[in-house]
């Protein structure tokens, strides 16, 4: 186990055993630029071209445990960028679940689909890359037990609250904050709130 990854159990930001494992078997190093993969162990959000970042892993590790995946889940990721997201949901749901990645950088979609395939996930069909906004999330998919959402937004849309299923959670940063969210009922949505992070904004046109 690497230094980051006990820091992060140290610090209490990785805590449930199945997240922890995801972390441990698929390294950050594999989804950064080649010419960063000196800092990929470092605390730090790190460019990954196009004006896009692959997240702090404090803040990784923050939202996957709020998020609180199982095995077997069904699960859209929206803003995978170079895939490190994706792959590690893709880890922890195994291959009788599925992960949707959506992202709006076509190339970044590219690299994401590439670097998840690093560990097989797409060939086996646990993970699989749409290019494209979000914002309607992705309705052949649906409806998701848990989505991911690695982009500022300034409000929740609908889609994603229609394509959650009751009982389903989502992690989404609205503004300058990261939102915890709990479909409880049609029109009842549990909210929780956690601010202090900052994102790349929430993009509606590649």
């Amino acid at each position: 186990m690497g230094r980051l990854i006990k820091d992060l159990i140290a610090k209490g930001y990785l805590r449930s055993d199945i997240i922890i494992e995801a972390f441990s078997k698929v390294h950050r190093i594999e989804f950064v630029p080649e010419d960063l993969a000196a800092q990929a162990e470092a605390d730090i959000a790190l460019p990954i071209g196009y004006g896009q970042t692959i997240s702090q892993p404090l803040t990784v590790a923050f939202m996957l445990e709020l998020l609180d995946p199982k095995i077997g889940q069904n699960i859209l990721d929206i803003g995978s960028g170079s895939g490190w997201t994706t792959a590690l949901l893709s880890h922890i749901v195994g291959e009788k679940g599925k992960v949707t990645a959506m992202e709006i950088v076509k190339e970044l979609c590219k690299i994401g689909e590439k670097n998840a395939n690093k560990f097989g996930f797409t060939k086996k069909g646990i993970a699989e890359f749409h290019h494209g906004s979000a914002e309607n999330g992705f309705a052949i998919n649906a409806p998701y037990d848990r989505i991911l959402v690695s982009a500022s937004v300034d409000e929740i849309p609908p889609a994603l609250k229609q394509q959650l299923v009751l009982g389903g959670k989502m992690v989404i940063p609205v503004r300058n904050s990261i939102w915890y969210v709990e479909k409880r009922g049609e029109d009842d949505l549990y909210i929780e709130k956690f601010s202090g992070f900052a994102f790349v904004p929430f993009l509606k046109k590649d």
